[in-house]
């Protein structure tokens, strides 16, 4: 007899399995694509894509010919993300004999997502960085800035490692050329782990707008390089050299000493970097008599050729001694004389007719205000006021102490002589409304006036004869003023200027030079700042003639 088996149970258990596992597969991929979809890009996103905001390449620095100062070029930078290590001992160990700052800052950070471990590699760092062989350890591409012309550094001014602005120009118009930042979306390469594929923009930033200066690249250069040269054989403390056109007010060149490189990967000392004309003030000597003589000659309180008794080398007005240094005019000498040979006495018995009407024209031509070049940390100065006067000020003030000035300051003073008395605005940035001559402000002195100083002012003797530059005629002032140390004037530091006109025909420039505390003492403007001037004119003159501008 044979006995049939019922296999129709086995075949409804098996198949009532495969249903129910069927149904898991469907409920769980239900769960995966559908229901929990978010959660699982998410965690894809995690392993294999990371997002990072950059700034877009920073907009061009030019100079007044279009000529670029700054560029543009990519480094890459070396980074980590912590909360996906493949190798985290091996990474830790490296980061703590490597990169000690690295690793105690993700010790004590430990859900860190991103962190750097070096910005802006070298050649030879990404190639040691690539030694370490490590698959925690990213690279991206990141815009950084680059100054061909580092005689322009104290001007330009240079980035941070963000490359953001933190000095100069760069500062200045941080906003306007640096653009508005881009946030990335980052795809790992999945097989070597270290490059980023594919880069899509999750948030578009706006690209920064060029910035013209008044800088002309050329002259900066040349003046750069006379007053190194200047401050290194003087082993002075620093200097400066100002160039300004007067009928624009544009500011051609703007040199300043100790120099530094903007490319260096990181500035140590900061004293280096400022721009001397703009951000220090100085008491400046014999310079001011300048204006001392152009107010006492514009209020009509003396004439060119009024006699004055100078005395002898040294005598008291009001109390305070004055001295005749060198003996310098001693004696009856008219009041051309006086400001031509720099004689105190002199000078001092005419400011005291002016009384508080000096400070009044020291102050209508911009000292103790800010010039509005709008340049980063400018200095407005001082010129103390009437009020705080003691007997001896009015003396001392018209010949350059208790006033307080940039070079700047200086710059723009001089340039409303060589203008004929016009006011004039110091500029930096070069606008389209600025490129022509704007004298917007009027006339601050009579034109007699000012042809009357210049003919006082103008080179001669021997200074002539060493100093002139054929065909041009200079018109200039020396100052030399006791610097304060520990809050009195020394006797051994002193500081250096010289400032003048060169012109020919309707060519004006305005040139101010400038030494800090050479190592040897008791020297004059005429042996320092003079000279200095000189050198860096006849570059200026020769570059002008080949330009066309004369």
């Amino acid at each position: 007899m044979i006995i049939r088996k019922n296999y129709k149970p086995r075949l409804l258990l098996v198949l009532l399995f495969f249903l129910v596992l069927y149904a898991v597969i469907a409920v769980r991929l239900f769960l995966v694509q559908i229901y929990q979809q978010d959660f699982f890009e998410i965690l894809a996103r995690q392993q294999y894509v990371t997002e990072i905001t950059t700034r877009p390449a920073r907009a061009l620095i030019y100079d007044r010919n279009g000529e670029p100062l700054t560029l543009n070029r990519e480094r890459l930078s070396a980074f980590l993300l912590p909360h996906r290590f493949h190798e985290p001992k091996r990474i830790m160990k490296l980061l703590k004999k490597r990169f000690p700052s690295v690793y105690k800052k993700l010790r004590k950070e430990k859900k860190r997502r991103f962190l750097w471990v070096d910005r802006h590699l070298s050649a030879e760092a990404l190639r040691e960085m690539k030694a370490y062989n490590s698959p925690d350890i990213y690279f991206l591409a990141e815009p950084e800035r680059f100054y061909p012309f580092p005689a322009t550094a104290h001007v330009v001014g240079f980035t941070d490692v963000d490359n953001i602005g933190i000095a100069g120009i760069e500062l200045r118009f941080n906003n306007l050329v640096g653009g508005t930042p881009t946030t990335f979306v980052l795809e790992k390469d999945a097989r070597s782990g270290h490059f980023y594929f594919n880069r899509d923009i999750k948030k578009r930033g706006g690209e920064g707008e060029p910035v013209t200066l008044t800088i002309d690249r050329n002259l900066q250069f040349f003046a750069q390089e006379e007053l190194l040269k200047t401050v290194a054989n003087y082993e002075a403390k620093g200097g400066a050299v100002l160039i300004m056109d007067p009928n624009s007010g544009h500011v051609l060149a703007m040199a300043s000493s100790p120099g530094f490189d903007p490319n260096q990967s990181r500035i140590t000392d900061p004293e280096q970097t400022k721009n001397i004309p703009v951000t220090e003030c100085f008491e400046l000597g014999s310079v001011i008599k300048v204006f001392a003589a152009l107010a006492a000659l514009e209020e009509g309180v003396v004439t060119p050729d009024e006699e004055l008794d100078c005395e002898g080398k040294s005598t008291y007005i009001d109390g305070f001694r004055v001295e005749n240094w060198k003996s310098l005019g001693e004696g009856i000498h008219s009041f051309s004389e006086v400001v031509a040979q720099s004689n105190n006495v002199g000078i001092a018995k005419v400011a005291k007719r002016l009384g508080p009407r000096l400070y009044y024209h020291l102050r209508k031509l911009g000292f103790g205000n800010r010039t509005g070049i709008r340049f980063p940390g400018e200095r407005s100065g001082f010129v103390n006021p009437p009020h705080n006067w003691s007997r001896s000020s009015i003396v001392v003030l018209s010949f350059g102490y208790e006033i307080m000035a940039t070079i700047l300051q200086l710059g723009k003073a001089f340039s409303v002589i060589a203008n004929g008395g016009y006011d004039v605005q110091p500029v930096l940035v070069l606008n389209p409304e600025r490129k022509k001559r704007v004298l917007p402000f009027g006339a601050l002195y009579k034109k007699e006036v000012v042809e009357q100083l210049k003919d006082i002012l103008e080179l001669r003797g021997w200074l002539k004869k060493r100093y002139s530059i054929e065909g041009y005629r200079i018109v200039g002032k020396t100052g030399t003023a006791r610097s304060v140390k520990d809050g009195k004037y020394s006797q051994n530091d002193h500081v250096y200027t010289y400032a003048a006109i060169v012109e020919k025909g309707d060519y004006r420039r305005v040139v101010v030079s400038f030494i800090k505390e050479p190592k040897k003492a008791h020297m004059w403007a005429t042996e320092v700042t003079t000279p200095l001037f000189h050198k860096v004119a006849e570059k200026m003159v020769v570059y002008d003639t080949a330009k066309g501008v004369l």
